[in-house]
């Protein structure tokens, strides 16, 4: 084994670790080298990369719309630039099979990744037992990886909540037996999301939104991980966005 292959293997060790923990694990979305130091600083224990604001700032758009090659290499630029683990989304696996996607995550020193069961470009849901079968293959390829599989029952068709919430829990139920470390039902109503706690066996990551519920709050209904998606990239577009403004009209960038 390389020094970089146990290196990456001890991050993963210590971000499995990071799920089982009494607090919440809080898992900031960095999208390059400089905001992961940023959040390293802070004493954040793990990062994760948002698919979303690694694929714009790389002039492309999300839902696999940028070459998986150039999400590999942002990603690992990121992981180079800190040393507590990171979780690298890698969408729905860019139409690899489970060995050459763990060979990618594995070459670029990721401890865990995002696998999400929406069938890109259609948009549509795969089927619970295709994705189950899947992810146990990724799980095969790796032992090591943290994978954090993305539920999406709450993003496609309009079937009642209800349907859905049983939905998220069937194939919730499905991936973590396949060797998923946590679910992730993306999403999900603030009403239910105790409700899925309760059911689904094993750590739940939920999304932050400013609209939502707090971070204890989330702790308080059974959440085990938080993540923010591409929120803290698009927060950060914002101040951009008000600054060109500023300088637009003749003002300096700066409130």
């Amino acid at each position: 084994m390389t020094e970089s292959e146990d290196t990456r293997r001890a991050r993963a060790r210590r971000l499995r670790e990071l799920h089982h923990r009494d607090d919440l694990l809080v898992l900031p979305n960095v999208w390059d080298a400089q905001t992961a130091r940023i959040f390293q600083r802070a004493g954040f224990p793990a990062l994760a990369t948002p698919s979303s604001g690694i694929a714009e700032s790389l002039g492309h758009t999300d839902a696999q719309g940028a070459p998986a090659e150039e999400m590999f290499a942002a990603a690992a630029r990121i992981i180079r630039a800190v040393e507590v683990p990171v979780t690298v989304d890698a969408e729905a696996g860019y139409g690899l099979a489970a060995e050459e996607l763990t060979g990618h995550l594995a070459r670029i020193g990721a401890a865990g990744c995002n696998l999400e069961d929406t069938a890109h470009p259609h948009g549509t849901l795969v089927p619970v037992d295709e994705q189950a079968e899947w992810l146990a293959a990724v799980r095969e390829a790796d032992p090591h990886l943290v994978i954090n599989a993305r539920v999406d029952s709450f993003l496609r068709g309009d079937a009642p909540l209800a349907e859905r919430v049983a939905d998220a829990v069937a194939r919730a139920e499905a991936y973590l037996a396949a060797g998923a470390d946590c679910v992730y039902p993306i999403l999900a109503p603030a009403s239910v999301l105790g409700e899925l706690a309760k059911r689904i066996p094993g750590p739940m990551n939920a999304i932050y939104t400013p609209d939502g519920p707090s971070l204890a709050e989330l702790a308080g209904l059974g959440v085990r991980r938080v993540t923010f998606g591409g929120g803290l990239y698009e927060h950060t577009l914002d101040l951009v966005r008000r600054m060109a403004a500023r300088i637009a009209d003749g003002r300096g960038p700066f409130a």
